[in-house]
């Protein structure tokens, strides 16, 4: 099979000679087994833990040359024994497109990409891959880019639709993470080892009328805008951004919420240590007019907050919001493994009823990471979370005295599998 695709890949060059190519195909098969005891929420009274093996299996093909890119990548994502064998076709629906664009150079500084792509930037807190879970987070979407001396800009811009209509444009996929329409620009600047980028969000969502049916009544739009940063300073190095957001938390209710983080990171040697806080405003529970509550939209939430994913991850939304304070520490073992370790205290940042106590419990995460051979990497975790009543409130789940605990173990593996190269004549 590679000596026929190579095969096809020649003669796909050898019939443009006249400018360099560039061909690979590479693989990310990455299983994990996870062990559940409160993840993601906190574990109820007479539950039981649930285990199991989730399998993503994804092909990258890259294809480029001085005026043109053209990538492509399909994956799998299963879990182990979720189809039955001898089963003639996917039960699950499981195989999917990632992504499929295409990039063009107008100029040494101007270019174009257009299809289903990745929007990751800075930290990834507002818009990211979401790499951790394993279909990761795509978006249909027009950009246009311009790069010249360190300095870049990206204005994006999206209109989705679920199927092809002859009337109307009502757009029923109405979650927080599904827009109907979306505008972007971001911006950034960098030196030798500071960093500085400014984002503006435009997110336009289907709004619906009961009456007595669903109807399609417009759009409502919500904006977050703020900046990133990152610099030296003695010693440390200073990374922060902070952000609004403005517009509609829903079709009739206003927002007006904001977020900022600080964080300071110390290398002395094999040891790497962080010290942060991050602030996501909420709303009262005893109820106010407008809605404060910031919602991260499209990022990488699972890297924030702590690794149990208990707030911004599929939760936590339009909620009492969140002040985290944290601690980590990194340390080397040697060249080819590491050991983390990360310690959260969590606090709500609104008020709650009835004078409950705003703290709302702590997390310890540790995770062991070796390279076991070229390709190949090993990522071991544990993580505890320390509840409070005023987290068993808030969530919803009465959990007096449960252990809740979560563990896994990935394996990464990530080969290229073919890279060919066509040079100019």
């Amino acid at each position: 099979m590679l000596k026929i695709l190579t095969s096809t890949l020649l003669f796909l060059g050898l019939a443009g000679l006249s400018q360099a190519q560039t061909f690979s195909l590479d693989a990310d098969i990455r299983p994990r087994f996870e062990y559940r005891h409160g993840f993601g929420n906190l574990f109820p009274e007479n539950g039981k833990p649930a285990a199991f093996v989730t399998q993503r299996s994804r092909l990258n093909f890259a294809y480029q040359d001085p005026k043109l890119k053209v990538y492509f990548s399909v994956q799998d994502v299963s879990t182990w024994g979720d189809s039955k064998q001898l089963s003639i076709e996917d039960e699950n629906n499981s195989f999917s497109l990632f992504q499929a664009w295409l990039s063009y150079s107008f100029t040494e500084n101007w270019s174009m990409k257009l299809g289903r792509q990745t929007l990751s930037y800075d930290d990834q807190r507002i818009l990211g891959e979401v790499d951790w879970t394993m279909q990761g987070r795509f978006h249909d979407a027009a950009m246009l880019t311009y790069s010249k001396n360190r300095f870049n800009i990206d204005l994006a811009f999206a209109f989705n639709q679920e199927i092809q209509k002859n009337v109307g444009s009502e757009y029923s996929i109405n979650t927080s993470s599904s827009y109907k329409v979306m505008q972007m620009v971001h911006s950034k600047k960098s030196w030798d080892k500071s960093s500085v980028s400014f984002l503006f969000l435009n997110n336009g969502f289907q709004k619906f009328t009961n009456d007595p049916i669903p109807v399609a009544d417009g759009v409502y739009y919500r904006q977050t805008t703020g900046t990133y940063f990152t610099f030296p300073l003695s010693v440390f190095t200073i990374t922060g951004s902070a952000y609004l957001q403005t517009g509609k938390a829903a079709a009739l209710m206003d927002l007006s919420a904001y977020q900022y983080l600080v964080e300071a990171k110390y290398k002395p040697g094999k040891v790497t240590f962080t010290v942060g806080f991050e602030s996501l405003s909420g709303t009262d529970q005893a109820g106010e007019s407008k809605n404060h509550s910031f919602f991260p939209l499209f990022g990488t939430n699972h890297k924030f907050n702590g690794l149990m994913d208990y707030f911004y991850v599929g939760n936590h939304a339009n909620n009492v919001g969140l002040n985290d304070v944290y601690a980590k520490a990194l340390v080397s073992i040697g060249e080819k493994s590491s050991l983390g370790a990360d310690l959260h205290f969590f606090a709500s940042n609104a008020e709650l009823e009835q004078n409950m106590d705003s703290y709302l419990g702590s997390e310890l995460d540790l995770v062991y990471t070796r390279i076991i051979a070229k390709n190949i990497k090993m990522n071991v975790g544990y993580s505890q979370f320390f509840d409070t009543e005023s987290l068993q409130e808030i969530k919803g789940v009465v959990s007096s005295a449960q252990t809740n605990n979560w563990g896994w173990v990935q394996l990464i593996v990530a080969p290229n599998l073919l890279k060919y190269s066509l040079k100019e004549e």
